[in-house]
């Protein structure tokens, strides 16, 4: 299989002028939002309407919501308000994405020229780089990662 280019980043702890200039200077075609929540107040320029705006006018890339790709309430909460455990919640994900069959309701070929959104300002501790990883898992490595 033929790689695939997709990126990653998140929204915090940056500033909306760095931010867009990181998905315009990455050459983004497609932000996909996998956060449960896209319209939350805290989420300043990231919310919904307001980022596919900007990404259109500022970036000339396209904006689409994949909440298929997000944690559930229940494994959020657990981690984020009840301050779990990382391993917890990487297990938790993990198997949720197996249960949905990402990799067989999802084609490798919607996430080239994408980049991969949540609210985490480093993939490290993020489902966006988990959700990469599961999908090369059963894809057999074919989305080359960069995360910005």
């Amino acid at each position: 299989m033929e790689k695939i280019d997709i990126a990653t980043i998140g929204f915090t702890k940056t500033t909306a002028s760095r931010f867009f200039e990181r998905v315009k200077h990455a050459g983004i075609k497609k932000v996909i939002d996998v956060r449960l929540h896209n319209t939350s107040q805290l989420a300043g320029f990231a919310k919904a309407d307001d980022l596919a705006y900007f990404l259109k006018e500022i970036c000339g890339a396209d904006y689409v919501h994949q909440p298929l790709l997000a944690p559930t309430d229940d494994i959020l909460k657990a981690y984020k308000r009840d301050k779990g455990d990382w391993t917890i919640y990487e297990t938790s994900f993990m198997r949720l994405m197996a249960q949905r069959k990402i990799e067989e309701r999802l084609k490798a070929e919607m996430f080239r020229g994408g980049c991969l959104l949540c609210s985490e300002d480093k993939p490290h501790h993020c489902h966006r780089r988990l959700v990469c990883e599961y999908l090369n898992g059963k894809w057999d490595g074919a989305l080359r990662v960069q995360h910005l």
